[in-house]
């Protein structure tokens, strides 16, 4: 019987990056220093600077976003020897610095822009980058349902214990991994799909569905807060 190949985990900024940012600081040689930034660090920190600024809008500069994502991840790395393990998460640290740089700067570009810009012109300015962000903004997004997809993997056994409820579980959790491929995923659509693959009645499906969307939002509030989900088999809160 073929093993069973384990799913690559999709955490950009968990414990490694941590590890890595704490024996970046402890080294004292610049060689091994700049290839443990390289190797270790340096996407997680990209990464974090990218969802920071399309998360919370930060769209006021006069440079490319892509420049002031640079900008971001240059603060990162010149803060990162005041970062200490022992008082909290690389992670939340590292948000909060990077989110910091941001609101100052947001703010200062804002109010040069409105100085010098007409109100209609600012406008039309704002609406064209939260466009053009658009598609970026949705891989924060869907780096978040990755890793929700492999929570439900390895735990829809542990919180559905009915054959019934499990298939309708299931399928909720196909569509997900479908996702990209659906033109219309949105709750009626859902529904109708979930309906037809398994025979369930709309009220089944709903109830289902709302104990997976209670589990789904202690999922973001720790992704939110962790910049990861703790996708191994936790066991069902459900009563």
């Amino acid at each position: 019987m073929p093993v069973k190949k384990k799913k690559k985990s999709k955490i950009y900024f968990g414990q490694k990056t941590e590890d890595a940012i704490i024996r970046y600081n402890k080294c004292d040689k610049p060689h091994i220093k700049n290839r443990i930034y390289e190797e270790h660090i340096d996407a997680a920190f990209n990464k974090l600077a990218e969802n920071l600024i399309h998360t919370f809008k930060f769209y006021y500069f006069d440079i490319p976003l892509d420049d002031v994502k640079h900008e971001v991840v240059a603060f990162l790395l010149v803060n990162m020897h005041k970062y200490v393990p022992e008082k909290g998460k690389a992670f939340s640290y590292f948000s909060i610095v990077g989110k910091n740089w941001l609101i100052l700067n947001n703010n200062n570009n804002y109010k040069k822009m409105k100085q010098h810009t007409s109100i209609d012109t600012l406008d039309f300015k704002r609406n064209v980058g939260t466009e053009t962000a658009e598609l970026e903004e949705n891989e924060y997004y869907n780096d978040f349902v990755e890793q929700m997809v492999i929570f439900w993997e390895n735990n829809l056994n542990s919180f559905f214990k009915r054959k019934k409820d499990l298939k309708v579980a299931y399928s909720v959790l196909e569509l997900f991994k479908r996702r990209s491929t659906l033109e219309n995923f949105n709750k009626k659509a859902l529904y109708i799909l979930v309906r037809e693959m398994t025979g369930s009645n709309t009220q089944h499906i709903t109830r289902v569905v709302n104990q997976m969307k209670q589990q789904y939002l202690l999922l973001n509030t720790e992704y939110q807060k962790e910049g990861s989900i703790d996708t191994s088999n936790t066991g069902s809160i459900f009563a």
